[in-house]
């Protein structure tokens, strides 16, 4: 365990586990208990910020759960956030990016205008796991001409690659916590 990841023990023993969904075998990190915790969700943010590394322009969050901790990110930060929602639910021109799942495939999107060409981009979202859609997001981040510097999640399950893949892409990622299996 880095040294990272023992610093946060204090944010790991907020989150609740629940084995055995949404199927049998998955054992789900339910961060909604971090989030009820004003202090828990406050260390959180100021950690998170703590490992950004170098200046952002934008905060980028992916839905839902990237909402919450990258609105918060990008107070902390000064910079503006960036919604990357699913495909449809955004007004306006939009541009997309498909991904596989593990059964069919999915759609995210931003606006069109949403940030400028070499605009510094932090990706947060709240969990990485196998990373498709957080390199879906990387893929549509830098078809608008964003840079992407960095990814930034509160937990890893490294098993399942995702960080990983991230670096293999060029991207830093960074976590708080991380946590064995599926």
């Amino acid at each position: 365990m880095t040294d990272t990841l023992v610093a946060n023990e204090d944010i790991r023993q907020r989150i609740r586990t629940i084995p055995d969904f949404p199927k049998p075998g998955i054992m789900f990190r339910d961060i909604t208990t971090l989030l009820l915790d004003a202090e828990g969700l406050r260390l959180t943010i100021d950690r998170m910020a703590g490992q950004v590394a170098g200046p952002i322009d934008l905060v980028a969050g992916v839905e839902a759960r990237g909402f919450l901790f990258g609105a918060a990110l990008a107070v902390k930060l000064g910079t503006g956030v960036l919604l990357i929602r699913k495909d449809g639910k955004l007004p306006g021109a939009t541009i997309a990016e498909d991904y596989a799942l593990e059964y069919g495939t999915d759609r995210i999107a931003i606006h069109a205008d949403a940030c400028a060409p070499g605009a510094r981009v932090l990706l947060v979202d709240d969990l990485i796991a196998t990373g498709g859609t957080a390199r879906a997001a990387v893929r549509l981040l830098r078809k608008a001409g964003a840079e992407v510097v960095q990814a930034s999640f509160v937990v890893d399950l490294p098993e399942l690659g995702g960080a990983e893949a991230l670096r293999d892409e060029g991207i830093a990622v960074t976590s708080l916590v991380a946590f064995e299996g599926h």
